[in-house]
This record gives C-alpha cells, structure tokens and sequence, in this order.
C-alpha cells in the first residue's frame, strides 16, 4: 500500500460537460491491481482463470465489495461495507479495506501531473496496441511519480462511487482503461459505467484503505 497525502482534484464528465472540485483526505492506495493470485487466496475463487500475476477479471463490483470485507476480516479490521439486500453502505470510521472512491482514483493516477497521461502511453500502460489481446502481469510497466502500476490499461478498475443516479440508476464508476481499449480510454479522466453485477474480461480492481 502507497501513503497518499491530502490534496484535491477536478472531476469531469464528458458526457455532461460537468466539472466539479473535490478535497481529498489522506488515505492508502494499493501499488498494484488486485492479481488473480490475491484474488483465489482471499475469496476462493480464481474466477475460472488460472491465478498469476495478471490482474484479476471478470469480477463485479459487488465482488470486489465482498474481497474487501473478507480481507479485512481475515487480518483483524473492521469490515468497512455492511451489506442490507441490495443496498450497500460505507462504515466511515472503519480501518478495513475498500474500494477508491472515484476522486480518490483520479487524484492518485494524477500523481501530481494535469496532463491526460503521467507518462508516455507505451511505457506506463497495456492498451489495444501493444497488450497482444489480453491483460498482462502487474507492474511491468513504469509506474506514476507516487510508486502506482497500472493506474491506467491492463484493466478498468471500479470506483466506490455511483455513475449518475438520476440517469443510470444503481450504475458504479469505472476508471483507467483496460487492455481492448484504444488509446483515447486510457487517460486520467475518462470515466465508464457498468451495473454493480456485471462481470467483464476487462474489469478489475484495487484496494484502499483510509488513513
């Protein structure tokens, strides 16, 4: 886990045209996505691929919700989701693992720079041109000035955050671009939306925790 200090960013949605500002706590960011590795120790589940290096895929979000409290419960901290049905809820004041809310995301892939990139596109990502058609091992390419991998291609990674209630409904955010993509979905902006159920070959995750 990298230490990212307090800061604050500017969101913006294409789609809409909206910008906004948001501060930024001090929290915990994971160097690298969750592998499939992590992923089969943790929830027993290696989601029908071989566990490696790569990065984990085919995962929900709800999936992910769940790798994070069992993560947490198996090194003694307090669960951060509390699940009721469908609805998933946020225990603020707990020390467990989670999800980055999209602020967070976009702050740490930044790293300090405000171009669409923290680097040169070949160097820091696998993408549609150079991945060979698949998600590769983490943390072969260079990382951002904060010591993040993989912050942008190889896989989307989802958010905490809802997409836009009042149009896509229960719809959660997804950042960074992913190995099929073209080189204009991998950048520090670019947000995507899939329902929280929705297990694709190009979505994964990482963890956080609060500082």
């Amino acid at each position: 886990m990298v230490d990212i200090g307090p800061g604050h960013v500017e969101l913006s949605d294409r789609r809409t045209e909206h910008r906004w500002p948001v501060e930024v706590a001090a929290y915990r960011l994971a160097a690298r996505p969750v592998t499939r590795a992590q992923y089969a120790a943790i929830a027993g589940d290696d989601t029908g691929a071989e566990a490696g290096d790569e990065p984990v895929d085919s995962v929900s979000w709800d999936d992910a919700v769940r790798f994070c409290n069992r993560l947490s419960e198996q090194e003694g901290l307090i669960s951060v989701y509390r699940r009721d049905g469908e609805n998933t809820e946020m225990a603020v004041s707990a020390d467990g693992y989670r999800l980055p809310t999209e602020a967070e995301w976009e702050y740490a892939c930044r790293a300090g720079t405000a171009g669409p990139r923290y680097g040169e596109l070949d160097e820091i990502a696998w993408y549609r041109g150079n991945s060979g058609g698949s998600a590769q091992p983490v943390g072969r390419k260079q990382p951002n000035a904060w010591g993040l991998y993989d912050m942008l291609g190889n896989v989307w990674e989802w958010c905490w955050d809802f997409y836009d209630p009042a149009v896509y409904g229960e719809y959660r955010v997804l950042r960074g671009g992913g190995w099929f993509d073209e080189h204009w979905s991998c950048r520090a902006s670019v947000r995507r939306r899939s329902h929280p159920t929705l297990r694709l070959d190009d979505i994964g995750f990482r963890i956080a925790r609060s500082d």
